[in-house]
């Protein structure tokens, strides 16, 4: 009968120990998971964000461009004739105020 209660014990104290690892590799995988969930949270959170830095930035191209069309038009450069040289037209009358 010693032997007996001698076995039984063992085999309780190595069921619990396999218990306990067992319950231990569920809380480790349980946080290890979470912390890839945020990683991965924070991640698409960047992804957004180069997203829309990458639309802003092709807005911009393309508002380059239509400056850059603009500029080479007879419209632009009369107007930039006007503005920086004060120029005008030959038929043009040019009124000024006293102020």
């Amino acid at each position: 009968m010693k032997g007996r209660n001698h076995r039984r014990k063992k085999r309780r104290t190595g069921l619990f120990l396999t218990a306990v690892m067992v319950l231990s590799i569920c809380a480790i995988v349980t946080y290890k998971q979470q912390s890839l969930d945020l990683a991965e949270a924070k991640a698409d959170e960047k992804i957004e964000q180069l997203n829309k830095q990458i639309e802003d930035e092709q807005q911009r191209a393309e508002d380059i461009e239509e400056k850059k069309a603009y500029v080479k038009t007879k419209k632009f450069i009369e107007e930039m004739a006007r503005e920086k040289f004060n120029l005008v037209y030959k038929d043009e009358i040019i009124f000024k105020s006293e102020e």
